[in-house]
């Protein structure tokens, strides 16, 4: 099942739906509407099992909304946290696994599909990479998870764009901090949360990167770490995580023109 955030033409008002075959189909009236979106969908994440025979059957009965003529956002628009796994794909290059690290992006820099990131107005950072991510959802709490349990803390998969300013060296701006990871907009998440049932397997996934409909990053998501591993951590409700993605090819194919 894919879940989702969107408008209808000319209203203003978020609405949570599903993606289906032939369109967006809004579930407005089976699900209990928070304060914000970010609540909204929180609650139909705890509540999943309960609202999933009358998700299913709307998927399958519902009335479409051609994707055209709506606006998705993101599905979680203001998550807990976002940690990001560092370089957790083999497609960085011929370098040996190393241990778990991690780093902090600020959730107020999450923007939805279509929306536009905006760069800074510096002269330094000198140069910006965006990064296609596979993203886990936590449910949560969840702590010193088993290998063998690991299902059970998350809820599923959506797709992120870890956006990075860098300055000399392609370090991440300004040294000693992860600052040039979380300007605003610097997390485009989306365009739907899908759940577990629809990725039997996250350590090989395909991910494909677009820019201006022009296709510039493909990769299986080979990782050197397995999901499984920062999960034996300690996590709370709304924790949302990415593996970072980027390779050579990316680099080049993001240097200002």
């Amino acid at each position: 099942m894919r879940l989702a955030l969107f408008q209808k033409a000319g209203s203003a008002d978020v609405l949570p739906g599903l993606i289906a075959q032939g369109g967006v189909v809004s579930v407005a009236d089976l699900v209990s509407r928070g304060s914000t979106p970010q609540l909204t969908m929180a609650g139909i994440i705890d509540d999943f099992e309960r609202l999933r025979p009358g998700l299913e059957r709307r998927a399958r009965d519902g009335d479409r909304l051609p994707l055209a003529d709506v606006r998705l956002r993101a599905p979680l628009p203001r998550p807990g946290k976002i940690l990001a796994c560092i370089a957790n794909y083999w497609e960085h290059g011929a370098l040996e696994a190393r241990p778990l690290n991690m780093f902090l992006k600020n959730p107020d820099a999450v923007i939805g599909p279509g929306d536009t990131i905006v760069l800074p107005e510096f002269t330094e950072p000198w140069i910006f990479m965006h990064e296609a991510e596979l993203a886990l959802v936590v449910k949560g709490p969840a702590k010193k998870v088993r290998a063998e349990n690991w299902r059970s803390a998350l809820f599923g998969y959506t797709g992120m764009i870890d956006v990075s300013a860098r300055g000399e060296g392609r370090r991440t701006w300004k040294a000693g901090s992860w600052l040039g990871k979380s300007f605003d907009t610097f997390a485009p998440l989306g365009p739907c949360l899908a759940t577990l049932d629809e990725i039997p397997n996250p350590n090989y996934v395909l991910v494909r990167f677009w820019v201006d409909g022009q296709l510039q990053i493909q990769h299986i998501g080979r990782m050197r770490l397995d999901v499984v591993d920062p999960l034996k951590r300690t996590w709370e409700k709304g924790i949302y995580m990415g593996t970072d993605s980027t390779n050579a090819d990316a680099v080049r194919r993001n240097r200002p023109q």
